[in-house]
């Protein structure tokens, strides 16, 4: 959400934002009903004050005064509740709109309608050339009894998947290493549920923009979020935090779950698009200062970037299009690792930020030294995500005999063993 004043004030920009993300706004209508907005809550307070009036000089007023005075009050009585309910009707549409309105991007993002559009920023490694017929995730999973696809099928569905033995084991190994790695450089590990209430999906921004990607528990009012940032965002809505605890650092865990609508037959075979998988998410709390949130942005990429390397996994960056980055975000970077079996890099990490845009939408906001009160900033990332990481970790450390060697700072966790 951009404050009314600044829309306001730069109509013009928040309209070219929105056609630059390809997003429907009427700019004019939200003018519109802030100016009626304003108008009216005028006139209330001059209807209110002119009650006041009359009641104070009720007392000293003779009877003939008294009884126009009683007169007037009763007719202003009802004007003004006739205009308190256009007031709440009118606040109400606004308030509609606004939360559809997008972020401005940031004047580095490339202009264009989607995904196509986005540039490489930076390539790091060399994807693997093997001497032998490489096999894809799925094969060489199937064939070590760690994957077990045709009978969870009919347990959940498509696009789930049930991983055994050492690859459940790595599962979680990556897990636990990523949320102990994020706390020793001062992220709070926490475990968030993926159930969250329809407020918490608004102050995100997934709602109104993507409510078909969710899947809803419409009998409770619940939501499966799709990642840990929706109970993140919201767990200190409405709240002032002081400067003096601020940055807030999370290294969140939660059970994740997309409906991946629209996906259309993308990706269907293995463990790249499921509906539930796990992520740790990177996610920031800091004063809204423009600086204070390029430093996070680079912080937590830095960060991801760090797993990949230690994985060995070859990845690249990428500067996101206005088109792709979404309705909130001012700039987004994607990490695409590469995958032998597809012969090209896939999304495995996406950084984000947001400056006030969502901590408007929760009411998060901050106090300095001076007892100033403004809205914070906010950043995202993913920390790492899976099933999806094991697909190029497995792919690109197979070898002739169709065993995984193991990353080693990995090996710990499985009983000191090379391979998986």
């Amino acid at each position: 959400m951009l404050d009314i004043a600044f829309i306001r004030h730069n109509a013009a920009a928040v309209a070219a934002a929105a056609r630059a993300k390809g997003l429907p706004l009427d700019v004019d209508r939200i003018l519109a009903l802030d100016a009626a907005l304003r108008r009216d809550k005028a006139g209330l307070e001059a209807l209110k004050a002119e009650r006041n009036r009359l009641a104070a000089g009720f007392v000293a007023a003779d009877e003939a005064a008294r009884a126009a005075g009683a007169e007037r009050s009763r007719t202003l009585t009802g004007e003004i509740a006739a205009l308190e309910a256009g007031v709440d009707d009118t606040g109400r549409a606004l308030r509609g709109l606004l939360l559809t309105v997008p972020n401005l991007p940031w004047e580095g993002a490339p202009v264009g309608p989607d995904e196509s559009a986005n540039e490489v920023i930076r390539v790091v490694g060399q994807p693997p050339v093997f001497d032998f017929p490489a096999l894809d995730h799925v094969a060489l999973a199937e064939r070590r009894g760690w994957l077990d696809l045709p009978r969870i099928a009919k347990v959940a569905g498509a696009r789930s998947y049930a991983l055994k033995g050492r690859l459940a084991l790595l599962e979680q190994a990556l897990l636990l290493d990523t949320s102990k790695r994020l706390a020793r450089q001062g992220f709070q590990p926490i475990c968030v549920p993926a159930l969250a209430r329809e407020e918490a999906f608004v102050n995100t921004g997934h709602f109104p923009f993507a409510p078909e990607d969710t899947f809803e528990l419409a009998r409770d009012g619940l939501h499966l979020a799709g990642t840990a940032e929706i109970a993140l965002n919201s767990l200190h809505a409405g709240e002032i935090i002081d400067e003096r605890d601020l940055p807030i650092l999370y290294a969140g865990f939660s059970p994740c779950f997309r409906r991946e609508a629209g996906s259309g037959g993308r990706d269907v075979r293995g463990l790249l698009r499921v509906h539930q998988f796990y992520k740790v998410e990177q996610y920031v709390i800091c004063r809204n200062d423009a600086e204070e949130s390029a430093h996070w942005h680079q912080r937590l990429l830095a960060n991801a970037e760090a797993i990949l390397q230690d994985l060995g996994l070859p990845y690249r960056i990428i500067e996101c299009a206005t088109g792709d980055m979404g309705p909130g975000k001012v700039r987004m970077n994607d990490i695409e690792t590469w995958v032998p079996s597809l012969a090209r890099y896939r999304e495995t990490h996406s950084c984000s930020t947001l400056h006030e845009w969502q901590a408007r939408r929760a009411n998060i906001r901050w106090r300095d030294r001076q007892g100033r009160v403004r809205f914070c900033h906010t950043l995202n990332n993913t920390a790492i995500a899976t099933p999806r990481i094991l697909v190029p970790l497995i792919e690109n450390h197979q070898t002739p005999e169709g065993r995984v060697r193991l990353p080693a700072f990995l090996r710990s966790y499985l009983g000191g063993e090379a391979f998986l």
